[in-house]
């Protein structure tokens, strides 16, 4: 598998291919669907960032807004209350890299200021075009999700990612962010109705890799898995696993997951399973 080097702000730079890379999610707000309210405080949040470094991630997102379905939006200044605190108090310690999930460009900005390494947009730079400009004059790492949201969407799963991403990638170049600063997540669950538009969006997710950059997949604890499993939020680590290994065959790089320990083992098995693959072609 070929390595590519993802170049990150504050001189930082992530080699992405042979290995895969584990995100922890680290929702600090109330109302996120999984785990709302449970790390709103600043010194659990910094807790449990520690924690999933520890249990193997590489990278911590975290987020001030939940982006559930229904999700009530908030003010700028009440996310960076959330946000800040918390990377700050991380770059300061270097456990792990730090990506801020936000879709406002004064959020980015100020992030990046306190040690953010990335920048995780779910509107695709769609919704604040200047993010782009953020990542681009900070040279901060940069995800572009693809949503449904507030939009037609065509019929087929494809098509769709590659118009939007398409787009989005127009904006990103416009604001001349270098190629090796960006990443591209499918969005799983985000105005993705159904369970099967779900499984069918993972079973043709290599064809993603013709848009030429590193993938993210964000499956964890999402509806479409509780939808296969029966399972509750809580109770989906295993099946969130089960996707990270099949969409990690299918040319996945980074896994933005709320279970590190779980993900971590179930991604070595498939890494290894690769690269003995690698080794011995038609055996």
């Amino acid at each position: 598998m070929t390595t590519r080097r993802w170049q990150l702000a504050h001189g930082r730079h992530l080699d992405l291919g042979p290995k895969s890379v584990v995100v922890g999610i680290l929702n600090v707000t109330p109302d996120s669907f999984s785990d709302g309210g449970l790390f709103i405080a600043p010194e659990k949040a910094i807790a449990q960032a520690r924690r999933m470094a520890e249990e193997g991630a590489a990278i911590i997102d975290i987020g001030g807004e939940s982006t559930r379905p229904g999700f009530a939006p908030i003010s700028a200044e009440k996310e960076q209350a959330r946000v800040l605190p918390v990377i700050e108090a991380l770059a300061t310690s270097g456990e792990a890299l730090i990506s801020v999930d936000t879709y406002r460009e004064a959020t980015a900005r100020r992030a990046v200021a306190a040690g953010a390494h990335i920048v995780n947009d779910v509107w695709g730079l769609q919704r604040e075009p200047g993010i782009a400009r953020v990542a681009a004059e900070t040279g901060a790492g940069l995800i572009i999700m693809h949503t449904g949201r507030e939009r037609q969407k065509l019929p087929d799963v494809i098509e769709d990612q590659l118009l939007f991403l398409s787009k989005s990638l127009e904006i990103a170049r416009a604001s001349n962010v270098a190629e090796d600063q960006i990443v591209l997540d499918a969005g799983f669950g985000f105005a993705k109705e159904t369970t099967e538009e779900n499984l069918d969006l993972m079973a043709r997710f290599s064809e993603l890799q013709a848009l030429g950059f590193p993938l993210m997949a964000g499956t964890s604890r999402k509806r479409f898995i509780g939808g296969v499993t029966g399972r509750e939020p809580a109770e989906r680590a295993v099946g969130t696993a089960a996707t990270s290994v099949i969409l990690r065959l299918k040319g996945a790089d980074l896994f933005r997951v709320h279970d590190v320990a779980i993900n971590v083992d179930a991604l070595a098995m498939a890494d290894a399973m690769l690269a003995r693959e690698k080794l011995s072609p038609g055996r």
